[in-house]
């Protein structure tokens, strides 16, 4: 939907109530000790300074703490993980790291428009797999041409998934994994919602599988985890040779993470234990009441076991952006069309958790009457 940001200004402008379940940005608060650990870090001189790709090392020693306490995992705080200005730019720029011009990248589609994007601008060539529900929005591997695998130096994949909020078996993992090791390939599991998940669900890292350490690596975020999306804060964990060809691109690009943000991370991620799990409640709420005022209103949609978006299939056949600017239009609620995305989204269209219950359930309402 082009020009949203200007069409959400001018339709608030005209008094239109616009319910924005758009992009997956929390409106909850981030901990209050990580607000408070960026404010102190502020009054210190040394946190102005360049960061450079080492970082903070308060912050590389806390995310192996947190590997190794959430999924077990050891990883060397020095060689085998990254600190990043948000996953999103440690995402984009890994395809320079690892892809000479003309070498074939496997993406999901729909999926995170950075996987496109980097590789693309990298001089790769892109090989989109359509997440088609019949397949429980996974890549089926049996159906990736030989000649295509041969050229494929690296492949993303996204689980829990953004946008079909898909979560993935431990087989296929394992069969994904073993694939990327007979040919070679990088394997980038963007794990962005790992903490996002609801009913007792864990979502595992793809580093506690064995033979992972020869091929993987692991992009983490604190944007979803702990509602800091405009902090710009993540890292990226896994095989060293690939996490160092990363930080080399960095030096050329970019001089690293404001000390202070990492400060704050450090702060967040040592209160993981006593804020996510309040705050994931929050999200499965959100997810309860939207499912069934989404049913009520004749929609078919799942409830998901994990991230903060519903994966919402289009009534009567209808093309997804038509129907998205319809929502809009007619009843001031923004959805995001599924062929936004990637083709492969075309269909659905999704719906994020990011407003509370009694507006998700008035959305539901407006999103029944464009669907008469």
């Amino acid at each position: 939907m082009a020009g949203l940001a200007e069409r959400k200004r001018e339709a608030g402008a005209r008094g239109v109530d616009v319910i924005d379940l758009g992009a997956g940005d929390s409106d909850l608060p981030p901990p209050p000790d990580a607000i408070r650990s960026l404010a102190e870090s502020l009054a210190d001189p040394e946190a102005s300074r360049y960061p450079f790709q080492l970082g903070l090392p308060a912050f590389r020693e806390e995310v192996a703490a947190f590997m190794a306490r959430r999924f077990g995992v050891e990883v060397d705080p020095w060689v085998g993980l990254l600190p990043l200005i948000g996953s999103k730019e440690g995402i984009a720029k890994l395809p320079f790291a690892v892809l000479d011009p003309g070498d074939v990248a496997i993406l999901p589609d729909p999926g995170y428009q950075a996987y496109f994007g980097g590789v693309t601008f990298a001089g790769g060539e892109p090989w989109s797999v359509p997440l088609r529900p019949e397949n429980d929005f996974l890549i089926p591997w049996a159906d990736v041409p030989s000649d295509v695998l041969a050229r494929t130096r690296l492949i993303f994949i996204n689980y829990p998934n953004n946008p079909t909020a898909a979560v993935a078996p431990d087989d296929w993992i394992r069969e994904t994994i073993a694939l990327c090791r007979r040919h070679g390939i990088v394997l980038a599991h963007d794990h962005a919602y790992s903490e996002v998940a609801f009913d007792g669900y864990r979502p595992r890292s793809v580093l506690e599988f064995e033979g992972a350490e020869e091929v993987a690596v692991e992009f983490h975020s604190l944007s979803k985890t702990f509602n800091m999306t405009g902090w710009r804060l993540g890292w990226v964990a896994g095989r060293p040779d690939v996490v160092a060809r990363l930080s080399r691109v960095k030096t050329f690009l970019d001089t690293g993470v404001f000390k202070a943000v990492q400060a704050a991370g450090v702060a967040a991620l040592r209160n993981h234990a006593s804020f996510v799990p309040a705050n994931v409640e929050v999200f499965q709420a959100r997810r309860d009441a939207a499912v069934s005022s989404l049913r009520a209103a004749g929609f078919a949609v799942e409830s998901p076991l994990a991230t903060m978006y519903l994966w919402v299939p289009v009534p009567g056949g209808e093309p997804s952006l038509d129907f998205a600017e319809r929502a809009f239009e007619q009843e001031g609620v923004v959805v995001v069309p599924g062929s936004g995305l990637g083709a492969g989204g075309e269909g659905f269209f999704r719906i994020a958790l990011t407003v509370g219950v009694d507006r998700l359930e008035t959305a539901a309402a407006r999103l029944a009457r464009v669907a008469r």
